[in-house]
């Protein structure tokens, strides 16, 4: 009990006294997940939104297909990104195997289906009228497909936050391609596997506390736009 109480002192003090490793850890972290959520949002919130506002052939196949991916191992997709970007792989001459690119591709493919689903389901579930009421009142498509997302934006919002949640917490994908190098490719959860392995409790549960705060500074920011947005 002593080892585990000492370990969280020391690792409040390195927090405290802004050690330039673990706030330089945060911030690619930060970086990398933000980025990977954005590029799979680019992708996911369209498609969700098409999959549920339309019916046609196989679309229940589909969601069982999105949300079979919501519990997709990190560490296939981190084999398959790997398989891509290896040298011998079709995207090899990109050259982006262990670089912080290759973290940001594999968690944009582990947040892509969370968010899909999440979006699909939160469509689904909303008034079908709303886009009917828009389409009536002379709005193109696409002003009112923009209406059905302003309806769901809390559960976008919420769909949002939990690829945050999945994809800064994994650790599989990110160590197969991003190979834990120190000041370039290091994240919370890759770090903390390594310091823990050295013994260094201390630095691991820096880690991890820091990385708790920022997991709940994230979600009071969507609770906030949630707030502002009703």
């Amino acid at each position: 009990m002593d080892f585990f109480v000492g370990g969280v002192a020391r690792g409040l003090r390195l927090l405290a006294s802004l050690d330039p490793e673990v706030y330089g850890i945060a911030w690619l972290s930060l970086r990398v997940s933000l980025s990977a959520v954005i590029l799979a949002a680019l992708a996911a919130v369209p498609l969700g939104l098409l999959i549920g506002q339309n019916e046609f052939p196989g679309k229940r196949l589909l969601v069982v297909v999105f949300n079979t991916l919501l519990a997709l191992p990190t560490v296939v997709v981190g084999l398959v990104i790997y398989g891509l970007l290896s040298h011998r792989g079709p995207l090899g001459g990109l050259e982006l195997l262990y670089t912080p690119a290759a973290m940001i591709l594999a968690q944009a493919v582990l947040a892509f289906p969370l968010i899909t689903a999440l979006v699909l389901a939160a469509v689904t579930t909303l008034d079908s009228r709303v886009a009917h009421t828009a389409l009536t009142l002379g709005a193109t498509r696409a002003q009112a497909a923009w209406a059905v997302l302003a309806e769901a934006r809390f559960a976008v919002l919420a769909a949002l936050a939990a690829g945050f949640g999945r994809v800064i917490t994994e650790v599989g994908a990110a160590i197969m391609v991003g190979g834990n190098i120190r000041h370039y490719t290091r994240t919370f959860t890759t770090a903390i596997a390594l310091e823990t392995s050295k013994g260094d409790f201390a630095q691991g549960m820096a880690l991890g506390i820091f990385l708790l705060v920022l997991a709940l500074a994230v979600n009071l920011a969507t609770h906030h736009l949630q707030m502002r947005w009703r």
